[in-house]
């Protein structure tokens, strides 16, 4: 299925014979992958290792020609041999080309060990932090699942069948390699063996979505080359396709000699598609394909893998002006293009963006996202439409009339009648297309670990105001429900036990685990003689606040700390502070005063804006290096550990 695909690999081969033989088969297996000939590579290779050769190339190249076909399920074996045996050598894309391929066999468990690799050897990929912020995506997506009834469609031919779209006769316009009838095969695409595809259009029976035996559209648009993919106007009248880079009969290649996509128009004249010509923006250096109008006909959605494309392919949007001509492309950006393949845009009336990705969490190999619009053009956070759309294969063109509920999509799944097949679904239910999270915990003596029931729990914003209350149930339990991008406090409070809290941020994550153990004890201030010249963080029993080395910014474990200090300062409103802010002997000393006046600073600011106190009851200052608590003063030798214990900050009791 080639035009799932914007990729340029090479390809290097050892075989079974002489030296000589060996050289004259891997001339011809590079030459084969070197034009995207996967199938025939592939013979070679398997030749190769039933022999018993091994090496990091071999598998590494078995895989590839398998992934790149969409046969993830065959490419298992191999990159589970490849990432086992030289785990060290080779480029982290690997380890999620494996987990995408676990995932088409479902072995889900397995898949995400191997993304918890890929996370820890990428660090920043954004792939990544979707798996790290979206550990529970499966709970998710069977949330979201069982909004859509499928149908399997007749039309499907044992060949590619897919990219349907609409235009305004009633009539789907899809892709497909079956040959068109005109008894005479197409020339095999070496890439996975298949014929050449054209374009074909089936009249849709409305009540059901059924489509009528389909016939090769008429005019110069099918060519000896790919077509593929199309948008209609509202009138109908012109089209926007993706062809093989093929203008005025002859065949364009980039610098490497590839044939890559481009995006071309026509119009309708007297029922033949007619004046065939090529976008300005087009690229013989990078593609550019899938194209998707928005309803009002301003806007049109494509992909590529041009420049400042994140993976290997984004999505873009560029205007369609009053004249006829075009503004920029400009990338959908980070909310929705990752560092893998985000393809396919589909525009609904209504203005949702509907793409196949697999940089994005889903269930194995491209998956079906939904994002909705939001102000000033952008779109929000994508989400998975679930099963039965998605499925462990690729699953992608996904089209949907808003006013019937009638849509397809394509698969390469099982059970289909070809390489990849059309369907048809009614939608049944509304998707998720907002936050949905909530934080769950259990509370338990710190003690005894026995589950404490009826202990209240507070849900706070970050200014510590109360947003609800609930008890823990028989079993020690509760449950909030949360929205996103929003940062909470929770606090457990029992009676005979010192209150506790956590902070907690919320991302892209369905369900927010915190439990919180109590320990025996008055908390807080109450019964407690506080005087002058008292250390509040002594008193509240606090966890010293440290700073990072030759850092002011206040830490995540202080934030907890200081929302103590908060509480106490809104329950006795009398109170009044001094910051002390020290640091440890280590730098020139005029420096570390100054870095001490950062942290107090800091941590004064942190107390007035997020706790609302006022700013006549914090003072407080820098100490510098003048007041360490051992023997770590200048020459001393002393741990990271040691000078550690003097990067801190006092509260003291001044009224």
């Amino acid at each position: 299925m080639n035009f799932k695909y914007f990729i340029h690999i090479s390809l290097s081969l050892l075989t079974l014979f002489s030296v000589f033989s060996q050289e004259k088969r891997l001339e011809k297996a590079d030459e084969n992958f070197s034009r995207f000939a996967f199938v025939d590579a592939r013979k070679i290779y398997l030749q190769v290792a039933e022999s018993g050769y091994e090496s990091l190339d071999l598998y590494k190249k078995l895989g590839d020609s398998y992934y790149f076909n969409a046969q993830l399920e065959d490419a298992v074996p191999w990159y589970e041999k490849l990432t086992s045996t030289y785990a060290e050598e080779i480029d982290p894309e690997y380890f999620f080309r494996y987990s995408q391929s676990l995932k088409s066999i479902k072995r889900y468990d397995d898949a995400d060990r191997v993304m918890e690799k890929f996370n820890s050897l990428t660090g920043n990929d954004q792939r990544a932090e979707y798996f790290v912020n979206t550990r529970d995506y499966l709970k998710f997506i069977e949330m979201q699942s069982g909004k859509f009834r499928l149908l399997k469609l007749s039309v499907n031919s044992k060949y590619s069948d897919y990219a349907p779209s609409f235009n305004n006769q009633g009539q789907l316009i899809f892709a497909s390699s079956r040959g068109g009838g005109s008894g005479m095969v197409k020339t095999l695409h070496e890439w996975n063996e298949m014929p050449f595809l054209d374009l074909f259009s089936s009249d849709i029976i409305k009540a059901n979505g059924i489509l009528q035996t389909p016939k090769k559209i008429q005019g110069k648009i099918n060519t000896r080359f790919h077509e593929s993919s199309t948008t209609f106007s509202k009138d109908g009248q012109t089209v926007y396709f993706t062809r093989n880079n093929y203008t005025k009969r002859k065949l364009g290649a980039n610098v490497q000699g590839t044939i890559l996509l481009k995006l071309y128009k026509a119009t309708l004249e007297d029922g033949k598609w007619k004046n065939i010509e090529e976008l300005p923006f087009n690229s013989n250096e990078y593609s550019v394909a899938h194209p998707s109008l928005s309803a009002d006909g301003t806007k049109l959605y494509f992909a590529s893998d041009m420049p400042d494309s994140r993976g290997l392919s984004d999505l873009y949007v560029i205007d369609i002006n009053e004249d006829g001509t075009y503004g920029e492309p400009r990338n959908l950006g980070d909310k929705i293009n990752t560092e893998g393949r985000e393809t396919f845009p589909y525009v609904s009336d209504s203005g949702r963006l509907y793409f196949a990705s697999d940089g994005h969490i889903g269930l194995g190999g491209l998956d079906v996202f939904v994002s909705v619009p939001e102000e000033l053009g952008v779109f929000s956070i994508p989400y998975n439409v679930g099963r039965p759309v998605n499925s462990p294969e690729d699953d992608f063109t996904f089209v949907l009339n808003e006013d019937t509920k009638i849509g397809y999509f394509a698969s390469n799944r099982i059970g289909g009648k070809g390489n990849d097949d059309i369907y048809s679904f009614k939608q049944t239910g509304e998707l998720i297309t907002e936050c949905n999270q909530y934080v769950t915990g259990v509370i338990t003596d710190a003690a005894s670990k026995e589950k404490l029931i009826e202990a209240e729990v507070i849900l706070m914003d970050e200014n510590n105001s109360e947003l609800k209350r609930t008890v823990t149930n028989d079993k020690g339990q509760y449950k909030f429900d949360l929205e996103c991008d929003t940062p909470y406090i929770v606090r457990a409070v029992k009676t005979n036990y010192k209150p506790t809290e956590r902070i907690l941020t919320t991302n892209n994550v369905l369900e927010y685990e915190h439990n919180l153990a109590l320990q025996l004890g008055e908390g807080g201030l109450a019964g407690k003689e506080v005087k002058p010249g008292d250390d509040l963080a002594k008193l509240l029993e606090l966890k010293i606040i440290y700073f990072d080395l030759d850092k002011s910014d206040i830490r995540s474990d202080a934030e907890i700390e200081l929302q103590k200090i908060i509480a106490a300062l809104k329950e006795y409103q009398q109170l009044k502070i001094d910051v002390r802010s020290h640091t440890d002997s280590r730098g020139d000393d005029n420096y570390n005063m100054y870095l001490s006046e950062r942290r107090a600073k800091s941590t004064i600011k942190y107390i007035i804006e997020k706790g609302g106190i006022d700013k006549s009851r914090v003072t407080g200052r820098g100490y510098g290096e003048t007041a360490v608590i051992n023997k770590c003063k200048n020459t001393v030798a002393c741990s990271d550990q040691e000078h550690q214990l003097n990067r801190r900050s006092e509260f003291i009791v001044i009224q």
